[in-house]
């Protein structure tokens, strides 16, 4: 079927739904709409057989839903309604959600339901990882049974009427705000991540007012409410009425004077205005008995001949702090007496490359560009020179740009069946480096590895896993893919001469850099990405400006409607449709 995307954001969800559709041989277009009448054009530009709406903020008008099926993806369960309902969710404690795919008609979220599943809401996780995680997954097999219902001609939606009906309105700050005197922990953390990663939950500190973004719990420090603690690794701890949080990034609010902020590591948004507090790096390896409930974002473990390097930042950016952070646990890591080294976070994001807010907030942008890409850089060529162990990149959630090709220069790559890759960089502005013109090439071949930098698309897990980017499919829930993939290592190395591979890799580099030193890669790669983070008016300068800033660009619309024209190869996927009766 031809099919029409209409979103207010190409974000995670609309990518994924975007991929998933395409790879079922559905002919998919996309158009980022802020109107009614944004709404009206995109159909007429892509007249087609149905509408889907991944994630719209502005209503479709009846113009268009008497008109045409306008299927909308709503993040609650039938009978819920309202513009907050993830939100809301993780505000009152829900243990159980789920999301409905409804037909689009006068009354928000009133519409007949042409599908819908449930999923568990873990207790400990924020809004945008779940977002990303049970509830993407649950409307990605709402959505497919919902379009395949469609196209059956035989399905009739489900009215709502008889539901019991919850309308709840819009999450406002001051339902958010926390009260750091009396609150408990528990709740200080449900507050936090009930607004992560938008709005965020506003709040004076030092003196101004500010965003918080992120919350995680620390049950060894103490302090009189609302007070910073400690800092680690670029967050600040604040202190709660019965223990503290550790909050890892600030957005300063916009004031007469001054535009909003962007969101950045906690004690670079303050800056100056930062106490004289201690700061307390943790440990890379947990201590023996019971883990204290604490912060960190970077963890090794071991179990037997595999080494777990855990590392999970914010959104999934990596400024050069992270990445030097992480290349001196990865070189500890590579010490230790293993033959397996497994590289990735438990769920969500596994990389998405340099750190374009902390870029941008810099007194020199264009340097701290170049800083930042030579320490991905550093990073990447610590991986492929490691010749003494498999190295394995565990991808529980999207990679873009260099975090894509971070998990390309692994020796395996085990991604979850529900992540995203994008494995490009032109929509910044960019060449790339990563030493993805080694990498990218040597898993997707040299004709391959060109079309996915021209394209620029989403690709799913499972194209990408035909592609030759990805090893092996991870089919597990969000929850559990730490366990699957360590489950995993320990098989590899009971069922696997693991001592063969490790010297046939290491001649297979022997081999490689004979042909072509990895130098020249790297050198060939930060010669064009030199040249335009030092030429002022390079078109990377206005799109990171715009990212960071949430601005639309004419750039992005381009590359949308050049989505819009690319048909890809249908990925064999079984059918999720029951029998017709």
């Amino acid at each position: 079927m031809r099919i029409l995307l209409v979103a207010s954001a190409f974000n995670s969800l609309t990518q994924r739904v975007f991929a998933e559709l395409g790879d079922r041989g559905h002919t998919v277009a996309v158009t980022v709409v802020d109107g009614e009448e944004a709404v009206r054009a995109a159909v007429r530009r892509h007249p087609g057989d149905l509408i889907v709406a991944p994630m719209l903020r502005t209503a479709i008008p009846r113009d268009i839903w008497s008109r045409h099926t306008c299927l909308v993806i709503h993040p609650g369960p039938p009978g819920d309604r309202g513009p907050s309902s993830l939100d809301r969710a993780l505000h009152d404690g829900e243990a159980q959600w789920g999301v409905t795919v409804l037909q689009a008609e006068e009354e928000m979220d009133a519409g007949a339901v042409w599908a819908d599943a449930a999923f568990a809401v873990p207790g400990d996780v924020a809004k945008s990882d779940l977002y990303r995680g049970e509830l993407a997954d649950a409307a990605v097999q709402a959505v497919l049974l919902a379009v395949e219902r469609y196209a059956s001609c035989r399905w009739m939606p489900r009215s709502q009427d008889g539901l019991p009906v919850r309308t709840r309105t819009y999450l406002r700050q001051e339902e958010r705000r926390i009260d750091w005197e009396s609150m408990p922990t528990e709740s200080v953390l449900r507050a936090l991540r009930a607004a992560d990663s938008q709005p965020g939950v506003r709040d004076e500190l030092l003196g101004d007012e500010w965003f918080l973004h992120g919350g995680h719990p620390e049950d060894r420090l103490r302090g009189t409410p609302g007070t910073v603690l400690a800092t680690r690794s670029g967050a600040i701890c604040r202190a709660t009425a019965d223990g503290a949080v550790w909050i890892p990034e600030l957005r300063r609010c916009r004031t007469r004077t001054d535009p909003p902020g962007i969101k950045l590591p906690a004690t670079l948004a303050l800056g100056e205005r930062l106490p004289p507090v201690p700061d307390l790096p943790a440990p890379l390896e947990p201590p023996p008995g019971p883990a204290p409930r604490t912060w960190s974002d970077i963890r090794y473990t071991e179990c037997g001949a595999v080494g777990f390097l855990r590392f999970r930042f914010p959104g999934g950016a990596m400024s050069t702090a992270h990445c030097r952070r992480l290349l001196t646990a990865y070189r500890d890591a590579c010490r230790r007496p293993t033959s397996v080294l497994v590289l990735g976070g438990e769920r969500d994001f596994f990389s998405n490359g340099i750190h374009l807010n902390v870029i941008e907030a810099a007194a020199d942008p264009a340097a701290e560009s170049w800083a930042n890409i030579n320490a991905m850089d550093d990073l990447v060529e610590a991986l492929l020179t490691t010749t003494d162990r498999l190295v394995v990149a565990a991808v529980a959630g999207n990679a873009a740009a260099g975090g894509a090709m971070l998990a390309l220069a692994a020796d395996e790559v085990w991604c979850r069946d529900g992540a995203v890759l994008n494995p490009h960089y032109r929509l910044m502005g960019l060449y790339g480096s990563e030493y993805w013109t080694y990498t990218l090439p040597r898993r997707a071949g040299a004709q391959q590895a060109t079309a996915l930098m021209e394209q620029a698309a989403p690709v799913s897990a499972a194209r990408a896993h035909t592609l030759g980017l990805v090893d092996r499919l991870v089919g597990s829930p969000p929850g559990e893919f730490a366990a699957a993939t360590a489950r995993m290592a320990a098989e590899l190395t009971r069922h696997t001469d693991v001592s063969a591979r490790i010297a046939a890799k290491k001649a297979a580099r022997e081999r490689d850099e004979q042909t072509k030193p990895l130098a020249s890669y790297r050198a060939e790669e930060l010669r064009r990405m030199r040249a335009t983070f030092f030429t002022p008016d390079a078109p990377y300068h206005a799109l990171r400006s715009a990212f960071v800033r949430k601005q639309p660009t004419p750039e992005a619309a381009e590359h949308l409607a050049a989505l819009s024209h690319l048909r890809l190869r249908p990925h064999p996927v079984r059918s999720t449709a029951e029998q017709p009766l």
